[in-house]
């Protein structure tokens, strides 16, 4: 199988049609009740009171878990790195963790020594892996420079974005046919087609693009997309009373993002959310960074989406294969899982904070995770040069 010429311009539109992801952002104001009936909510009447029940997410962990994947921000430290100056740390916080989870950069001769002879692959997250974290979730572009840079990894390795945003709206904010996207956290894929694979599941669409060349989309909560919507609706009804509050439909996820809402409010926020859910047993939420994620009950994420994509690549039952993923936030460490397990690849985490996680390596922020990517594309360069110069000497 020739990589460098079949993982490249897929198509990025659905041979079924749907809807685009829609957005909300509140500050007006709606009387939120609790609802009559599952998936209905009535716009008068007061609330009722949660304070002394188990169901209330002062009581039963939710907002813990809020507080805990939404960490506060801590000053730029003096003599730290003025080009990164948009990414608050602790240095001291920073350097206890790279104890355990060394810098990808430092550590680059030894992941590449582990990368001779091998076919490496390349799974990234989006925000806060290749643009930077930022109040609004429409404003976070990736730099001119990274979109260079990821270009070119590309047309050395299979590259993949695997982002909890809808598949079309990250494929917006890329602009890359030469990669692999899958969406709402892998449950919204398009990668190659290949016989004898998962690519027979009942939820992949085989299709051929304008180029002739087969791809697959795979969606395996397909059957979701009535509920998820349902639900994208009424939260976006139901928290418009709470001033920064943003709903998101990522087709087959909803996020809820709190990052600019007052924290005393962060109560009614999951209060509210976990109301929802309480009428959709087939629905749940995980917490992100100042972000509740509702999504379905089914046994996939980020690391079955990594599996899927190396087997559609005819790479996962080999032991020549070394994948690599980069990513930030707490849905990647299902991706970080798969690849520890066995031993089988490197998960990168990008973090300037200190904290628990199943990755191997770690870079503090998206212009460290560029330089590291470009250090990956000039390695490959000169060991395609020296192949060549190799083969010249021996004509």
């Amino acid at each position: 199988m020739d990589l460098k010429s079949s993982h490249v311009s897929p198509v990025l539109t659905d041979p079924i049609p749907v809807n685009k992801s829609r957005l909300g952002i509140h500050s007006g104001l709606l009387t939120y009740s609790q609802p009559d009936s599952p998936g209905k909510y009535s716009r008068t009447g007061s609330r009722k009171s949660a304070g002394s029940s188990l169901d209330d997410v002062r009581f039963n962990g939710w907002l813990d878990a809020m507080k805990a994947s939404s960490p506060p921000r801590k000053k730029l430290l003096k003599g730290s790195n003025p080009q990164v100056a948009s990414i608050d740390y602790d240095i001291d916080d920073y350097l206890s963790f790279m104890v355990d989870y060394p810098s990808a950069l430092d550590s680059f001769e030894k992941i590449i020594d582990r990368a001779k002879s091998k076919k490496v692959a390349i799974f990234l997250d989006y925000d806060g892996t290749l643009s930077p974290i930022v109040d609004d979730p429409d404003c976070a572009f990736m730099s001119e420079a990274m979109r260079t840079t990821v270009r070119s990894v590309a047309r050395y390795f299979p590259t993949a974005i695997i982002s909890g945003r809808s598949r079309d709206m990250v494929f917006d904010l890329v602009k890359l046919t030469e990669l692999y996207y899958a969406g709402s956290h892998g449950m919204d894929i398009i990668g190659p087609f290949r016989q004898n694979s998962s690519n027979n599941h009942p939820n992949c669409v085989k299709f051929t693009e304008h180029q002739g060349k087969e791809i697959t989309l795979f969606q395996p909560a397909r059957e979701f997309l009535p509920m998820i919507h349902e639900v994208f609706t009424t939260l976006l009804e139901i928290t418009k009373d709470i001033k920064g509050a943003k709903v998101e439909n990522h087709k087959f996820c909803v996020s809820v993002h709190y990052r600019n809402v007052e924290e005393n409010n962060w109560t009614a926020i999951g209060q509210r959310v976990h109301d929802v859910l309480k009428n959709y047993p087939r629905l749940r939420s995980t917490h992100g960074r100042k972000v509740l994620e509702v999504r379905p009950v089914i046994d996939w994420d980020k690391g079955k989406a990594v599996e899927f994509l190396l087997e559609s690549l005819g790479l996962n039952d080999c032991d020549d294969v070394l994948p690599i993923y980069i990513g930030d936030d707490k849905t990647d460490e299902d991706a970080f899982k798969v690849l520890r397990e066995g031993n089988r690849g490197f998960g990168i985490l990008v973090s300037s904070m200190k904290k628990q996680s199943n990755a191997f390596y770690s870079l503090r922020d998206p212009t460290e995770v560029m330089k590291f990517l470009q250090l990956l594309v000039n390695w490959k360069r000169q060991e395609e040069r020296k192949h060549g110069e190799k083969y010249m000497s021996e004509l």
